[in-house]
């Protein structure tokens, strides 16, 4: 698998990194339902076993869950694949988040993600999010000063603006910026993205499926059919009317195109996203073997110009649509 330099680091990522955000199961704010922990190990594994050399992960994916079972998943593995995993949002109890960015706290959470993870360093070491926003210059001056004391290779953040960015980058090197990044949100296009490039801040996008609306599966009986403990029946907003209808019009235009050009939708998004210059590397969250088996592919398909502008003419309509709500 094609891999690309992340910023500044001697980090080299597979275009296609393994997301666990599914996988630390249900319990919490935004869980996705019950996961079998087995089969999640398998996940990973076949992920490794592609090709795939680097996995996400976050204590706030089930408080601790999905770093467990990654840690369990490559003590099985011979290989030492690139992990990164986040710090600042926290357990509140009964299953809500509180967020903190404070040293002491950000030093705390380190030692928890190294033992979860059976590791001596965690490679990429991200905020999850800016909040409280008051805090994230401390946070970050923790990390770059973890990053010394060899507890991580790569101090980086995750849902930053470019002012935030340059806030925290006067105490050192950003390695990455992780946003959300998909065809039904291009918000980062317009100043995130630009400034990532010009100071070779390297992009880990997620969500390049939209938690599973880009995807083939999609529909109004599969919406209906949700667990009620998976966060996107109540929470995602293309889920929701009034946006489900047109969203659910989208998606059909998008399965036909990508059926014509003999791709699965999920392929699209992901080679969609990975398409744009600044971007490193998608997170593509699997559960199943057969799922990461499947995205996996995406990574060898270069859309033409052509491509991208028909995709552009389906959203310029959808947008219309939508103005119209």
């Amino acid at each position: 698998m094609k891999t690309k330099k992340l910023g500044k680091s001697d980090l080299n990522l597979t275009r296609i990194g393994l997301g666990t955000w599914a996988i630390g199961g249900s319990g919490w704010d935004y869980g996705w339902g019950s996961q079998d922990d087995r089969e999640s190990i398998k996940t990973i594994l076949k992920a490794l076993e592609l090709g795939i050399n680097w996995i996400d992960t976050a204590f706030a994916y089930g408080f601790g869950h999905a770093e467990e079972v990654v840690g369990k998943a490559l003590s099985e593995w011979k290989g030492d694949p690139i992990v990164a995993t986040k710090c600042g949002l926290l357990n509140a109890g009964d299953g809500h988040v509180r967020t903190s960015l404070k040293r002491e706290s950000i030093l705390e959470e380190v030692e928890g993600s190294l033992k979860r993870l059976q590791r001596d360093v965690i490679d990429i070491y991200q905020i999850h999010w800016p909040s409280p926003a008051n805090e994230i210059e401390e946070a970050f001056e923790t990390l770059i000063d973890l990053k010394k004391a060899g507890k991580i290779r790569c101090a980086s953040v995750s849902n930053f603006s470019v002012k935030q960015m340059k806030a925290v980058s006067k105490y050192g090197e950003i390695t990455s910026l992780q946003p959300p990044y998909s065809m039904l949100d291009k918000r980062v296009e317009d100043d995130i993205l630009p400034y990532c490039l010009e100071n070779e801040i390297g992009v880990i996008s997620y969500s390049p499926m939209q938690s599973g609306v880009l995807t083939d599966k999609i529909s109004r009986s599969w919406v209906e059919n949700l667990a009620e403990d998976d966060w996107r029946k109540e929470k995602l907003e293309y889920l929701q009317e009034p946006l489900l209808t047109p969203t659910l019009t989208l998606i059909d235009k998008l399965k036909a195109f990508s059926a014509t050009n003999e791709i699965k939708l999920s392929g699209l998004a992901i080679s969609w996203v990975l398409s744009h210059k600044a971007v490193t590397s998608a997170i593509v969250g699997a559960r199943k073997e057969q799922q990461i088996e499947e995205t996996i592919k995406a990574s060898a398909i270069e859309l033409t110009k052509e491509q991208l502008d028909q995709i552009d003419n389906y959203f310029a309509e959808y947008k219309a649509e939508l103005k119209n709500i």
